[in-house]
């Protein structure tokens, strides 16, 4: 069996602030996942997003054993632990980016004492899963248009961390699907900014730690996504796996 890591795609020397972001998968499958699924090539632009925005952090690409949730086991989540628990000597800090099931690892990770903050881009939060005292600033981002994972779930788990006393930044993209193509400039806006504040405070005008509800505003007509995944490709070429943790 394999042992959960990280692929880096920026290690600048000494730095101490990791993102870390965390790929979807599927709700059961022991598979091991491979580095050209979509899931996991959907999260390089996002790299890059991250990279223009805390230029002295390391990025990471969270690596599980499994492509999937696995029921209680929970094993991207688990796997997420795992990481954070072994990379505290060299890492202040961890921000953590997660789609999908990702979105739902970096929940259930969320109050690690490493976290520095949490973003979920269209996350997987069912009806029932526990609240978590989520670290840093929160966000989370859904499409209006989304099939696969559901934005009234997102906005109920919105409202109960707030009940509970955690800040949430809720955003909607009026007309997105869950694979993040037809508005590809937003999401990675998106990540930019929440990257940018959760490293630096005060950074981010969009996303802040306010207690909030905001559509994110239609840029553009029309459909983006050819151009979408154009910019996985390129950041695919452009970026490389530096180290492995």
């Amino acid at each position: 069996m394999s042992v959960p890591g990280i692929d880096l795609l920026a290690a600048p020397k000494g730095a101490r602030d990791l993102i870390l972001l965390a790929h979807g998968g599927m709700e059961n499958s022991t598979a091991a996942p491979h580095s050209w699924r979509p899931p996991i090539l959907r999260m390089w632009p996002f790299a890059a997003a991250a990279r223009a925005a805390a230029p002295g952090a390391a990025i990471g690409l969270m690596r599980y054993r499994y492509q999937g949730w696995n029921d209680t086991a929970a094993d991207p989540a688990a796997d997420l632990r795992t990481v954070l628990d072994r990379i505290g000597a060299r890492f202040d800090r961890a921000v953590l980016v997660g789609h999908s099931m990702g979105g739902r690892a970096v929940v259930a990770a969320g109050n690690h004492p490493l976290v520095a903050g949490v973003l979920g881009l269209a996350p997987w939060l069912p009806a029932g899963e526990p609240v978590v005292r989520l670290r840093g600033p929160v966000a989370f981002a859904h499409g209006t248009a989304d099939r696969i994972t559901s934005p009234a779930a997102t906005a109920s788990y919105a409202r109960r961390l707030r009940a509970d006393g955690v800040p949430v930044a809720l955003l909607t993209l009026d007309g997105e699907k869950h694979a993040m193509l037809h508005r590809a400039p937003d999401w990675n806006e998106i990540v930019r900014r929440f990257v940018a504040h959760a490293v630096t405070p005060g950074e981010c005008p969009l996303i802040t730690t306010a207690d909030r509800s905001d559509p994110v505003p239609t840029r553009r007509p029309g459909d983006a996504a050819p151009a979408a995944v154009a910019e996985i490709a390129l950041s695919r070429l452009r970026l490389r796996v530096v180290d492995r943790l």
